[in-house]
């Protein structure tokens, strides 16, 4: 499991550019609040083959699942969350984490910390309500 920016990380796989080559069905973890977007550390040494040797070859795009063998490995079982799942139920899960996270930081004190926390719970919060609006529009909720 990853974290960054007091949220933790969900599993996917998505589309990589290495220099003018597309890659895609890479596994990767991307965080919900900022964007930010990790190669899974499970296949970080094979990405980084065939995006050399993509590139060496010029070729504009290819297709991760096609060249490299995940063994059957579940890459992404010690996520928290991946993709597939409902999109609401992601951000609650992950606003249940940081108020929890938040506890802990205000128990030990971490001024920092918990700054840090209620920043992220305010784009948290603030994709959770588009989520809503998005769904009272769609007439789901």
């Amino acid at each position: 499991m990853s974290f960054c920016c007091g949220a933790s990380m969900i599993g996917t796989n998505g589309t990589l550019k290495h220099f003018r080559t597309h890659i895609h069905n890479v596994p990767i973890l991307f965080c919900p609040v900022c964007h930010r977007v990790e190669i899974h550390h499970m296949i970080e040494n094979e990405y980084e083959i065939l995006a050399e040797y993509a590139h060496g070859d010029g070729a504009s795009e290819v297709d991760f699942i096609e060249y490299v063998e995940q063994e059957d490995k579940e890459l992404f079982e010690n996520c928290v969350n991946n993709e597939n799942e409902d999109p609401m139920d992601v951000v609650t899960n992950q606003i249940d984490m940081a108020l929890d996270l938040l506890s802990f930081a205000k128990q030990i004190a971490d001024e920092a910390w918990e700054a840090e926390l209620k920043k992220r719970l305010g784009v948290l919060n603030q994709r959770r309500n588009k989520l809503l609006q998005r769904r009272t529009s769609e007439g789901y909720c």
